[in-house]
């Protein structure tokens, strides 16, 4: 059974108060509609300050409460549930070709979502379409009456924390981009809190925080786009991700796979993103431009894009296998647009994993793929419920006190 326990500093009755809005909060997430005699029973504070903490929670509008529920063991109780009519959460996704923006509730569930499909640009280009969704987000009279907690973005490439530099996007050709500054120019009004983050990082923390109470232990999520991208949740006692020591840990694209082989857009060659990426396949088939995936799948019956699949497939079960042999996730997740293309790419990927994962230690359980055929939101979700996280965690005055 999980458990809430907070570190606490004796005689600052405030940061007590503090750390019990946020406990609470945290298992009211995880654990919806529990009632108040079990968030004190789970969380180990009084019943009297579980009581009040709540009552203040849903004054503000952090919280609702339901009708009296009979039946188990004591008097009967309410169940308690984060508030789905009261804040939103603006989180954005800049991808290689295009942009995206949602406005979620606290649970996640998107509210409006706008996008834009085509060449991302420069830094200034890409800043400057990408506020323009936020604003029409903003103005969506699906949210536009809601209490503004902050903003996520989600960007292709590395990201210093707690920096908030894009250190590099190889496939936008960017790299040391405060991007951050350049998208507050156009919106110098922002309530809230602001964060950026990696594009995989951001999918991977969806995928285990939405979850709540169910979320693995660990989970590796693959983004397969123009690039390729991992990002690393640990699950317990709440999601965090795994970054290393330089911001680097996910960058599972730029391992390398052949030594010797072509070069790759960071400098180095052999990387997975020669054979496996979607700039890569690009290039193998002579597609220039347009839509990757309809353009593939229309010429699947060509030996050249079966074997270019092929190919890629087992590069990425190549890349499962030695991911799972190194972190040995509870579960992996694909997602991104290439878990939309036809042929021998997902198949042969899954075959080869599938054969090899058991071979260094036959008795340990299987860890569980997973393919997201349309992840198109997923990190703009994420990047929502890392404001979120965050702003649950915080002990200052004023975002959650």
């Amino acid at each position: 059974m999980t458990t809430h326990t907070r570190p606490a500093r004796a005689g600052d009755q405030s940061y007590l108060k503090r750390l019990n809005r946020s406990a609470i909060l945290e298992l009211v997430r995880q654990e919806p509609g529990l009632s108040r005699a079990e968030l004190a029973a789970r969380t180990h504070v009084t019943k009297v300050t579980v009581g009040t903490v709540v009552q203040e929670l849903l004054d503000e509008g952090w919280l609702t409460e339901g009708t009296l529920q009979h039946g188990g063991l004591g008097r009967p109780g309410r169940p308690v549930h984060l508030n789905e009519d009261r804040h939103v959460i603006i989180g954005a996704d800049v991808g290689v070709q295009g942009l995206r923006v949602v406005a979620t509730t606290l649970t996640g569930r998107v509210l409006t979502r706008h996008v834009h499909d085509g060449p991302t640009g420069d830094p200034d280009t890409a800043a400057a379409t990408l506020a323009a969704l936020i604003t029409a987000a903003q103005n969506d009279p699906a949210a536009r009456d809601r209490q503004l907690l902050g903003l996520g973005v989600a960007v292709p490439g590395p990201v210093s924390q707690p920096g908030h530099l894009l250190l590099l996007a190889p496939n936008l050709g960017w790299r040391d981009v405060p991007f951050l500054d350049l998208l507050s120019a156009h919106l110098p009004a922002l309530p809230g809190l602001t964060l950026l983050e990696n594009e995989a990082n951001a999918a991977a923390f969806a995928e285990s925080y939405l979850r709540g109470r169910d979320a693995p232990d660990m989970l590796a999520y693959l983004s397969l786009g123009s690039g390729i991208g991992a990002g690393l949740v640990v699950g317990t006692p709440e999601p965090r991700l795994l970054r290393g020591a330089g911001h680097l840990a996910g960058e599972i694209g730029h391992t390398v796979l052949q030594p010797g082989g072509l070069y790759c857009h960071c400098g180095n060659r052999g990387c997975a993103e020669t054979l496996l990426s979607g700039w890569a396949i690009r290039a193998a088939l002579g597609i220039p431009h347009g839509p990757l995936v309809e353009a593939v799948n229309a010429r699947l019956d060509e030996p050249e894009v079966q074997v270019t699949l092929r190919r890629a497939g087992e590069a990425l079960g190549l890349l499962l296998t030695n991911l799972n042999h190194t972190l040995n996730p509870s579960e992996i997740v694909l997602g991104g647009p290439l878990t939309r293309l036809g042929g021998p790419l997902m198949p042969a990927a899954l075959d080869f994993f599938h054969e090899h994962q058991h071979h260094l230690y036959a008795t340990a359980p299987p860890t569980r793929v997973q393919v997201r055929t349309d992840s198109t939101l997923l990190a703009a979700r994420g990047v929502a419920a890392q404001v979120l996280a965050r702003t649950i965690r915080s002990a200052e005055s004023g975002v959650v006190a």
